[in-house]
Formats: C-alpha cells, structure tokens, sequence
C-alpha cells in the first residue's frame, strides 16, 4: 500500500501510556452521551440518504470544547488526550449504532412481514448484532493494525486532529490553525451546497455505442455520463479522504469507476439486463427525470460483480496470513504477563483465553436473540456468526484501505448465502444478513479507532471496553429515535420526506430470493463469478510479487468497492489523492507539517457541518 501520508508501523507507534489517565469515569459518561445524540444523527441521515457520519472527530472536538469551557467556569481538572481517545472511541461506537439495522433491515422486515419490534426487543437486537462485531475486532487487530499495517484513514486522519489539539509551541499552533482553516473552508462549502440545493456538477458526453431499442424506448438518444453519475461533487470530505487513503487506493478506485461506469453500466443499459425507469429518487433525496442518474437502477445488477471481487479478494489475501492469524488467536500464552506488575511487561492486548470465552459468550447471545426475537433456526444462527468473521475480514480490509465500510455489501453476501439455503425465508434473509452486515460495520469502526488509539499510545484493550460502553448507550437510544422518527414504516418510508435506500436495498434483495435465483437480473451470475476470480488474481500478485511491481498492482477491493458506488466518489478521492502525491513530491517539507493536518480538517468540517444541519432538520 502506497500512502500519502506516514504508514505508522509498529515501530513508530508510541508504547502505550499506563501512567496517564486513561479510562475514567467522565471519559467513559461523555462518550456514552455524546455518542447517544450522534446516533440521532446518523439515523436520521442513514433513512433520508442511506449513508452515516463517522463521529470519531466530531466527538473528540466536542468534548475537547466542552471540558474546556468547564475548566474555565469550574477549574475542573483538565481532560487529558488518552481520555478524550477513550472517549471518543466509546462515542463513536455508540452513534454507529445504526448500522444493527435500523436504517435497513429492520424497517424492510418490518414493511415486508407486517410485524413491529418494541424498543425493549430492538435495543437487545442492536446490542447483540454490535458486539459481536466488537469482539471479532479483538482477534482482527494485530494482523490488520501490526501484520498488515493498514492505513484506517479516518483514524489518522482523527489522532492528527486530537494531537494538534492538545500540541503546544508555535509549530503546533500553526498546524491547529491550518486544520481549522481547512475544516473552516470544507463547513462552508458544505453549507452553501446544503442550503443552495446544489447538485454535482455533472459532466459533459455520452456513450456513443450504448445507443439500443431499450435506451430508445425511453425516449432517449444516447446514454450519457450524466446517466452514469460522471460529476464532481461540491464536497471536500472525500478530496481529504482521497489524499489519506494514497495513490495506490485512489488510483484502483478511478480505474474501477472508470471500467465499471464507462462500460460495465452502458452494456448493461444497452442489452436490457436492466430497465430505464420513467422517473427516480436519487441517494442525494432529489427527484430526476429520465435524462437524469441511473445509480440506484444499475446498482442492482453491479453489486453481485463487485461484492464477488472484494470478498474473493480480501479472503485470499487473508489466506496467506491464516498461519499467523490462527496462532495469534490460539495463543494463550499472552495471558501470563497480566501477572507481572511492572509496567513495562503489562499486556496492553485482550488476553486470549478472555477473547475465547467472549468469542463463545457473544455467539451464545447472539444465537438467543435470532431465535427468540426471529424465530430463526439455531443452526443458521450460528451459521450467521461464524460467516460474520469471514465478512468482517472484508469490510475492514476495504475500510482499512478506503475508508468506506461497504456495509450494505456484506449483508448482500449473507442474503445471498441464506437465499439459497432456505429460499423463501424472508425473516431468515433479512435478520442473518443484518448481523454481519452490522457486526462488520462495528469491527471495522473500532479498527479506525485502534488506529487513533495506536497512534496516540492508547491500551487497546481500554478502547476496545469503551467500545462496549458505546454500543450499550446507542443500543437503549437508536431505538427509541427510531421509533419517534418512523412511526408508520409502510407510509413514511420510500417517500419524498424519507427516501430510505437502504431500506429499498435490502427490501428488494430479499423479494429477489423469495423466488430464487432464477430472478437475479440476466448476466449477473457470470459477472461473479468473473469479478471472483479477478478478485483473486489481483490478491495473489499483490501477496506474491517483489514490492517494486506490487505498487502497480492495483487494490481489488478499491475496485470492487467502485462497483457499488457512484462514480462522482471515486473522481473525488482521485482527486485528492493525485493532489496529496504532487503536494508531497514537490513541496515535500511541507507536505510532512501540513498534509495529514490539512485532510484531517477537511473531513472534520464537513462532519461538523452535516451534523448541525441534521439536528437543525431535526
């Protein structure tokens, strides 16, 4: 992987601060609450838009705030960084709540079975679904964060944030200043779009040979890019994500946007494997007319090539790490140094006979609440645990490379598993899907925050707790939000006030396998088996080839990943990543101060402003 910014591997990690503050009271207590209302947020933005702030930086800038204005008011004792990273990580995990289902499979199930969950049931759900993602993570760390050093951009992107917070001296103020500008300049541009309406700025040409009887037959000439989602869109946070992820990541995501929306989605238009709607709602909840975006429609058929080639992709690359992986999860022995005192010789990890037992508890839970919520049978319960590590290994790849967690993309894998198991189970479809499509989402969550944590000498084990503080607070506030927000899924949901794609997604996968995959849209079965073995190939010249070549090679999962996206996302991390790559080759002095700090602020503001705008809406 080759990254604009620094790779912080192990060695340069700091060792962990045991004699600092870390896992206090008020830490833990701010977290719980600030991650409670952030969850308001993201279920709010996750049924209008399908997608969900990630609240590690806004929650660390809010408490950073607010402990500060107590000091001043109060003289309380100052609130220290590994508290605020502890805080953070329980926050962050709380408002990720959304991703147990709330935004997808819950309401789907419920629109398609008729049947409601109290808050006591949807509460207990969510909890079950997150922490078994919190615990798959314990045994994901080290081969993610130490073996194969990936970057996790958000997490950088929020230790650079809290580091330039807490830094002193004329150096650090001038990098607080330049991340404030920068957030300054992304919170405005973000504001001006919201309140303008503005679209992406679509660009200009069609396909000249995607002309056919079906494009026609809409009474269109020709189909164009503007079809194709081909735009730049008027937002900064991916431009900083992009010069985050680096060139490698960025670069794939543009070829596979490239492949996929200049030929893939034309051929399919053009042979009718899909249909050209009248009219449609677009993720950005704007109504367009036929001569508009096309990316929910083709979505449906793209997501089979694109899901078969990231999870191909990330199991093989796995398989050349199984080895050590096993041995790091089997190995016991790491639960004899918690009986040194010395400092030095603690153990900042989970021991594993505790992640064993955790592993069998959370199975155990999570089995329960499938069959006595769901009535799902016991051995596709636990079928559905044991497919949610293989699938977290996914999701934390791609997010670990990307910074986007493919969420709804994971849940389709297990619709698709479960759809051909016991074919007409709607119930079964939906609720499997939805615990390692969630479970993942909350794995690769904590990994970023690991990350932050890593990166700032945090105990993993400590954030890893928090973690589990978090999810307890989301899972007795999403709920109720969900409830006073949608009272009456069948009539708010899929509307103009309530786009709910996600919901739509999961809704229309599973009517898909009520009547078998003899349903799946023409071609799509070839399509992954193809984008399969493509996924595996890339993995295997990317694990077996000398590293001179392996930075040519491009990333699997960034490809895969372009398939399930629109295209204008991939042309914004091209962006910048392209203009971190010329920042750092001909200002590289500079780029080593400012580069990181100059993202940070870029996401950071544009996550602040979205979430005002959402409590506004609110």
């Amino acid at each position: 992987m080759v990254a604009n910014v620094p790779s912080h591997s192990p060695s340069s990690f700091p060792e962990p601060a045991w004699d600092v503050p870390q896992f206090t009271f008020r830490a833990i207590a701010t977290g719980m609450v600030l991650g409670g209302i952030l969850s308001l947020c993201n279920i709010y933005t996750g049924l209008k838009i399908g997608w969900s702030f990630n609240m590690s930086i806004t929650s660390a800038l809010l408490s950073f705030g607010l402990f500060h204005f107590l000091g001043k008011i109060k003289n309380t004792a100052p609130f220290g960084m590994h508290e605020n990273a502890i805080q953070q990580t329980a926050a962050s995990a709380a408002a990720s709540i959304a991703s147990a289902g709330m935004v997808s499979a819950i309401p789907a199930w419920t629109m398609l079975t008729g049947k409601t969950l109290s808050w006591g049931a949807m509460a207990v759900w969510a909890l079950s679904v997150s922490i078994v993602g919190i615990v798959v993570g314990m045994g994901l760390r080290k081969q993610m964060l130490l073996v194969d050093k990936l970057p996790f951009p958000f997490g950088i992107a929020t230790a650079e944030t809290m580091k330039q917070m807490y830094s002193q001296g004329a150096e650090a103020i001038g990098k607080v200043r330049a991340l404030l500008w920068a957030a300054l300049f992304s919170g405005v541009l973000r504001l001006i779009v919201k309140i303008g309406k503005l679209p992406p700025l679509f660009f200009p040409g069609s396909i000249p040979w995607g002309k056919s009887d079906h494009v026609e037959a809409a009474g269109l000439k020709a189909i164009t890019l503007k079809h194709l989602t081909w735009a730049f869109n008027p937002s900064l946070f991916m431009v900083g994500g992009g010069a985050l992820i680096g060139m490698k990541a960025c670069a794939s995501l543009f070829l596979g946007a490239i492949v996929t929306w200049l030929w893939l989605a034309p051929m399919i238009i053009s042979n009718g494997w899909v249909s050209v709607p009248l009219e449609q709602v677009d993720p950005w909840g704007l109504v367009y007319t036929p001569k508009h975006v096309w990316i929910d429609l083709v979505k449906t058929w793209l997501i089979w090539p694109g899901v078969s080639m990231m999870v191909v992709a990330a199991l093989t690359s796995f398989a050349f790490s199984w080895r050590s992986m096993l041995g790091a999860l089997l190995d016991l022995r790491s639960a004899r140094k918690e009986k040194d005192p010395s400092a030095s010789n603690r153990n900042p990890d989970v021991p594993r006979r505790w992640f064993l037992l955790s592993l069998l508890v959370v199975t155990i839970f999570s089995v329960s609440c499938q069959i006595g919520i769901f009535g799902i049978k016991w051995g596709m319960a636990i079928f559905a645990v044991a497919l949610t590590f293989l699938l977290a290994v996914v999701a934390v790849r791609v997010s670990g490379e990307t910074g986007i967690t493919p969420v709804g993309s994971m849940g389709k894998v297990t619709q698709l598993t479960f759809g051909v198991i016991d074919s007409g189970n709607v119930t079964a479809n939906l609720m499997t899907a939805n615990v390692t499509g969630g479970a993942a989402s909350q794995c690769a969550d904590l990994m970023h925050d690991l990350k932050t944590g890593a990166m700032l000498g945090s105990v993993p084990r400590l954030q890893i707790t928090a973690q589990a503080f978090g999810v307890l607070a989301g899972s007795l506030v999403g709920p109720a939000a969900y409830l006073l927000l949608i009272q009456d899924p069948h009539s708010m949901l899929m509307t103009m006030e309530w786009a709910a794609p996600a919901v739509a997604k999961w809704m229309a996968v599973a009517e898909l396998f009520q009547k078998g995959l003899s349903s799946m849209p023409p071609g799509s079965f070839n399509a992954m088996m193809i984008g399969g073995g493509v996924g595996m190939l890339i993995a295997i010249l990317n694990k077996t080839m000398p590293k001179k070549v392996q930075t040519f090679v491009p990333s699997a999962a960034s490809i895969g990943l372009a398939m399930v996206i629109p295209a204008f996302y991939a042309v914004s991390f091209f962006i910048g990543g392209v203009a971190a790559w010329f920042a750092s080759k001909f200002a590289p002095k500079w780029s080593a101060k400012y580069l990181v700090v100059l993202a940070a602020g870029l996401i950071a503001g544009e996550s602040l402003t979205g979430i005002l705008a959402a409590f506004f809406s609110m």
